[in-house]
């Protein structure tokens, strides 16, 4: 099994359910972890891979697009990431939301979605 990892990618983005975060926007870091069965016993080419900078691409498109709910972003990207990579057998999406307009609140909360195929 290979795993291929996207991490600590940062987005401005204006998700939430809140309208201010609709308005200012926020920072989101988002982890992927992609698993799938080497196509041979020695990888040397990348159609024998997940190219990770398509994945980022993914990723990127849909962080622009406003959502109210993390999981559901969680949920669309490995739908997508999984459409344009087949032989991906089991995907990890971790978004963090940075700083929530939480009163008194000091931290972060992430939403993780996972799915094996």
């Amino acid at each position: 099994m290979v795993k291929v990892s996207l991490h600590n990618l940062l987005f401005f983005s204006y998700h939430g359910i809140y309208e201010e975060e609709q308005l200012l926007g926020g920072e989101f870091e988002v982890n992927v972890d992609l698993f799938y069965e080497e196509p041979v016993s020695i990888i040397q080419h990348l159609d024998q891979t997940i190219d990770y900078s398509s994945v980022y691409k993914i990723i990127e498109r849909r962080m622009k697009q406003s959502t109210p709910l993390l999981e559901t972003i969680a949920t669309q990207l490995a739908a997508e990431i999984k459409q344009a990579f087949a032989v991906t057998k089991e995907i990890t999406v971790r978004i963090k939301k940075v700083n929530p307009p939480i009163v008194s609140f000091r931290g972060n909360v992430a939403v993780e979605f996972n799915k094996k195929y």
